[in-house]
């Protein structure tokens, strides 16, 4: 089935199986032109506990099998991914508004999930070790049970793919909640799964929203628990799962500061700032929301306008989610005027030809914006940017250091001893030197600090291999002959 052509409406996936229980119904919309595409059922907790106990029933066989049987599910179904790129990108386009290069980029980066995940057989190796004469220790990880994942609407493909793959590799059984607004890729991976020879019930998706989420909080027999999303919705979601004594790992929101130094690159600081800023239409995490001027930067704001210039709504940026969010974006910017900034380049009443229903925002930069205005401290999660003049270094650390988020930093500059103050200093996760989006490759690992992230460990690479196990230790005698001390 072609999901972006034929699905005119979403079902759950339990057990296999793509089903409806009479829910009622929520409508979901290409940002792009506004027109309907889909609906979803809004499912209950009676939904979730049936898609727990076909995971729950799914467990023993899924867990029994080897890393190396389980493993060559991914290697087929990374394929399947390869194959059916063109597809993908279309629905992520189609639900999420986003340029199919940026679609398809996402997909791409679900395959290098992939590959990371088929990898782990040859990263978990059990411990083991004689501790004394005749006495032996190992150390095994075991897969924790049922655990659910809790997925954003900016990344409606790859997101998953930051968990199902080694969630799964590693023994364990999920329940997966897409965002309400971005339904339809979850569904065509629930297919690929099944095709690449994933038994049922191993992975399930329960549509829905806030009943859903409470549901997966709280339900007895789901172990842990991955969220993606507002860092409001993060800190309710982790303190909900950690009170019914869940594990859980929730990522929220961002405020991530690019700090420019006099000796930069013009052509590539300016570049740089851009695309992050606008990349996804501003709609992610990592995006450059703050530019720090230090001192003399002039002429590179000026060409950071030239080459926002070159952004065309529709084109080469995408629109953002809904109505709603256009709404917010554009009154951000209109609250910044008023207290005093500056508008360089203006997005607000952005239209595109044949697509007039659609959610657009033009790129927009701000500049002589001041620490205590909202669009310096708040996530717009648009495609603007604020400039703050600083008159050095220590005055720019500063400001990036009082953000209440610390997902992402970045300074571009010429000078690694300036470079290095920053990545020592700066209170990010994530920095990046003369890299805009300074997302980590596989393996290396994905989080934030501060306020944007919620529990202990990373949500992707070798630190999601602890948070989905957990460690059985065993201790061994045979001989009985063996002499024996204190230690055995």
């Amino acid at each position: 089935m072609n999901l972006v052509t034929e699905l005119s409406e979403v079902k759950n996936y339990i057990n296999g199986k793509f089903e409806r229980n009479g829910q009622s119904l929520m409508d979901v919309f290409n940002p792009s032109d506004g027109n309907k595409i889909s609906s979803i059922p809004m499912s209950t907790k009676q939904d979730v506990d049936k898609a727990v106990q076909a995971a729950k029933k799914a467990f023993p066989n899924w867990s029994g099998m080897t890393f190396k049987e389980r493993v060559q599910i991914f290697f087929r179904y990374r394929s399947l991914l390869e194959k059916n790129m063109d597809e993908l990108t279309k629905i992520v386009q189609l639900e999420n508004g986003k340029t199919y290069g940026e679609a398809q980029a996402e997909v791409l980066k679900s395959m290098e999930l992939c590959e990371f995940a088929v990898s782990i057989p040859q990263i978990i190796v059990n411990e083991v070790q004689e501790v004394s004469k005749g006495v032996e220790c190992r150390i095994e990880r075991k897969p924790l049970g049922v655990v659910a994942s809790i997925t954003p609407f900016n990344f409606p493909n790859m997101v998953p793919h930051w968990t199902l793959p080694n969630v799964l590799v590693l023994g364990n059984t999920m329940v997966m909640k897409p965002s309400e607004l971005v339904p339809l890729s979850t569904v065509r991976m629930a297919e690929l799964l099944k095709e690449a020879g994933l038994p049922d019930g191993v992975f399930n998706i329960v549509n829905g929203g806030k009943e859903v989420v409470e549901a997966i909080c709280d339900h007895p027999d789901i172990e842990a628990v991955s969220f993606v999303g507002s860092t409001k919705v993060a800190k309710i979601v982790y303190k909900r799962a950690t009170s019914n004594l869940k594990r859980c790992v929730a990522l929220g929101g961002a405020k991530n500061h690019l700090i420019v130094l006099p000796d930069a690159n013009p052509e590539m600081t300016a570049s740089n700032v851009i695309a992050s800023m606008s990349g996804c239409a501003g709609q992610r995490c990592m995006a450059a929301s703050v530019m720090v001027g230090v001192d003399k930067v002039q002429h590179i704001i000026d060409k950071m306008v030239e080459e926002a210039k070159k952004m065309i709504t529709g084109d080469n940026l995408g629109s953002v989610i809904t109505k709603e969010a256009k709404e917010r974006i554009e009154n951000y910017i209109a609250e910044a005027e008023k207290n005093g900034a500056k508008i360089l380049l203006d997005g607000r009443n952005t239209t595109v030809v044949g697509k007039e229903g659609g959610y657009y925002v033009g790129p927009t930069i701000i500049d002589y914006v001041t620490t205590d205005m909202s669009v310096a401290t708040e996530e717009i999660f648009g495609p603007v940017i604020s400039i703050i003049r600083a008159k050095d270094l220590d005055e720019a650390i500063a400001i990036e250091n009082a953000s209440n988020y610390g997902n992402a930093a970045a300074v571009f500059t010429q000078s690694g001893g300036l470079a290095k103050q920053v990545m020592d200093r700066a209170s990010a996760g994530m920095i990046g030197v003369n890299i805009g989006v300074p997302v980590p490759r596989e393996p290396f690992s994905f989080g934030g600090w501060n306020e944007s992230k919620f529990g202990v460990g990373d949500i992707t690479g070798r630190s999601s291999i602890e948070f989905w196990t957990q460690c059985k230790k065993t201790t061994i005698k045979w001989n009985p002959e063996a002499q024996t001390n204190w230690m055995s």
